[in-house]
């Protein structure tokens, strides 16, 4: 068994290729957040009906179902959009990045679970591409053993920080680094789940990818057209399939 990187990590290096790593448990001092204001929005009665429809529309997964009826999304979202939490659209986060919608969060968790090693062994190490918020990363740390997560944008990574904190989740662990550069230190991942997309896939996520392993993330086909894609690692190579349309944010390098 691979030996989990200690915590802060630091990629060799400096600029921008260092990721840093910050730790998602508070200290004993800090309060628990209490929830923003907003008519029923800390009612688990909201997150089920969400569910609902999310089992409506198609997610089957009851692992994934059961995760995003536990989250409570509207403590991730700005106060001024809690009353859009639990609808099925993509929110504004701040630096021009959004939270995704549930039923995308729902469907690319999902696909994550039908890959070969997580049918037979559950899903183990996840590498998260884009904290964002945080959203995700807090329905992945329902799912799978570890949840790895990069985020390159300083404010945001601050800010999923801050709204994962309450939550105390251990197995989860925040990167402040080049998402394109993957994490390296973590390798192998059982899975790899990317929240932008860019015109080609990173070879450093598939050198990092288990065999067995899933990635999904989105990808720019010819024309522009996003579309959601899923590479397979096997023992003789990598299976691509390409989904369904998507629409994410453009995968940029760097750190800002």
């Amino acid at each position: 068994m691979q030996r989990r990187p200690g915590f802060p990590a630091r990629l060799p290096g400096s600029g921008p290729a260092a990721v840093r790593s910050t730790p998602v448990a508070p200290a004993a001092r800090n309060p628990v957040a209490a929830p923003p204001v907003g008519v029923g929005l800390d009612s688990a009665a909201v997150r089920a009906r969400m569910v609902q429809k999310l089992a409506a529309g198609g997610i089957t997964s009851a692992a994934v179902l059961q995760a995003m009826g536990t989250v409570e999304r509207h403590r991730f979202v700005d106060s001024a959009l809690v009353n859009q939490a639990y609808e099925d659209t993509s929110l504004p986060i701040g630096l021009g990045q959004t939270i995704s919608k549930p039923n995308v969060v729902a469907r690319m968790c999902e696909l994550l679970l039908g890959a070969e090693g997580a049918r037979t062994d559950g899903l183990g190490r996840v590498l998260e591409i884009g904290t964002g918020c945080g959203y995700q990363a807090a329905v992945l740390s329902h799912l799978a053993r570890e949840v790895y997560t990069l985020e390159r944008l300083r404010g945001l990574h601050d800010k999923a920080r801050n709204n994962l904190r309450p939550f105390r989740l251990a197995n989860v662990h925040l990167l402040f680094g080049d998402g394109m550069l993957g994490y390296a230190k973590g390798a192998p991942y059982a899975a790899i789940i990317a929240a932008a997309g860019g015109d080609a896939v990173p070879q450093a996520w598939c050198d990092q990818l288990a065999v067995g392993g899933r990635l999904v993330a989105p990808m720019a086909l010819a024309g522009g057209q996003q579309m959601l894609l899923v590479i397979d690692k096997t023992p003789h190579g990598l299976k691509q399939s390409v989904l369904e349309p998507v629409h994410f944010v453009p995968l940029k390098s760097g750190i800002a």
